[in-house]
């Protein structure tokens, strides 16, 4: 089992080192989204009731939430070409084992992530983020941000192999990326002024996953938004890690 998981994994790694798009992007274009919001929403820190001083604290959590929206497209991608390429066909008349498949497939995405989030932290220091947890926040906040790379990308998954296409994938981005638009992304849910926009980003879990890598770096230890971040993050990777399983299983069929 350890060593599918290994190979599996070490196929991915190097799947992924071999095309610079899918890890260029990760890094760089929330870096750039961020610094434009930045720039341009810095006035709203002067609104009453504003959690931080500077947007570049409030802001900085985007990234890690991006990074997790293209974790879901490059993990779903990728699993859909080994569908369209007849890979997976391949393996099922092997003794590969389902679990170690999917795990040893994550594996590439996961250490984007994790560069990813470790990219964004060192950034936000330079640029001058306070941050309030402390050292001893840093890796319970890398562990939050791998959470939530692992759901989404387990959910890309799950697109990825119930549809066996590369281009339904990619289709499925704007969907995902609307899911972070309605969301607590751009300003605190009690500063949003359109009540149905409050309501949605109320009840949009996306928020509540934003908020707990937020609080990190803007309140320090806040039991309740790490208990709602890692707790809604926990339940959605298993949610989406047995959906991906399932449509694994229907994939990977011996005959």
């Amino acid at each position: 089992m350890r060593g599918q998981i290994y190979e599996m994994a070490r196929r991915s790694v190097i799947q992924t080192l071999r095309q610079p798009a899918l890890i260029i992007p990760p890094i760089v274009f929330p870096l750039i989204m961020m610094a434009i919001n930045t720039g341009g929403l810095d006035a709203a820190t002067n609104l009453p009731g504003f959690p931080a001083d500077s947007y570049l604290d409030f802001a900085i959590a985007v990234p890690f939430m991006q990074c997790a929206l293209f974790a879901c497209i490059n993990a779903g991608a990728s699993l859909a070409r080994d569908v369209e390429t007849g890979f997976l066909k391949r393996l099922a008349m092997t003794p590969m084992q389902r679990a170690a498949l999917l795990i040893g497939q994550l594996g590439g995405v996961m250490l984007i992530a994790l560069v990813s989030a470790l990219i964004y932290i060192v950034v936000g220091f330079a640029a001058g983020m306070d941050f309030e947890a402390g050292a001893a926040g840093i890796p319970a906040l890398l562990l939050l941000a791998l959470l939530i790379s692992l759901a989404f990308a387990a959910l890309g998954a799950f697109v990825g192999l119930r549809s066996g296409s590369g281009e339904a994938v990619q289709g499925a981005f704007p969907l995902f990326f609307v899911l972070l638009f309605l969301s607590s992304m751009s300003l605190p849910r009690p500063l949003i002024e359109q009540d149905w926009f409050r309501f949605i980003a109320t009840y949009n879990p996306v928020s509540y996953m934003i908020e707990g890598v937020r609080s990190f770096i803007i309140t320090g230890w806040d039991g309740e938004a790490l208990a709602l971040g890692f707790g809604i993050t926990i339940v959605a990777a298993v949610a989406a890690i047995a959906a991906a399983s399932g449509a694994l299983r229907t994939r990977l069929v011996r005959t």
